[in-house]
């Protein structure tokens, strides 16, 4: 997903457009999770750039896309770009025994 998406919309209060745009971001989310996974692939992992212009975007996570464009449409943009890109997701096990020395009172002894 790659929009320059309107924050104002003529006739509509701009709180129920900024609803809508959130609404969109989230089902894109759900709707991109939600596809197959490929063999070897254990989850949907997402790069995420949100700004006012498609230049000015910058990189952020995944649970700050929304508070991103709350705060682009606090400022009173008109409008904000997001940009959302699916790719695939491996997840990497964490060597036990390392933990375990880092943290050894972390267990007291179970």
């Amino acid at each position: 997903m790659k929009k320059n998406i309107p924050l104002q919309a003529e006739g509509k209060h701009p709180d129920r457009v900024l609803e809508a745009v959130k609404h969109e971001i989230r089902k894109y989310f759900k709707r991109e999770r939600n596809r197959a996974l490929p063999k070897g692939v254990d989850f949907w992992d997402f790069d995420c750039k949100v700004g006012l212009t498609a230049d000015s975007a910058e990189v952020v996570r995944v649970g700050a896309v929304i508070e991103t464009v709350d705060a682009a449409a606090k400022t009173g943009a008109t409008s904000v770009y997001v940009e959302i890109l699916s790719k695939h997701g491996v997840r990497v096990i964490k060597a036990q025994g390392l933990d375990d020395l880092d943290h050894p009172d972390d267990d007291a002894g179970y």
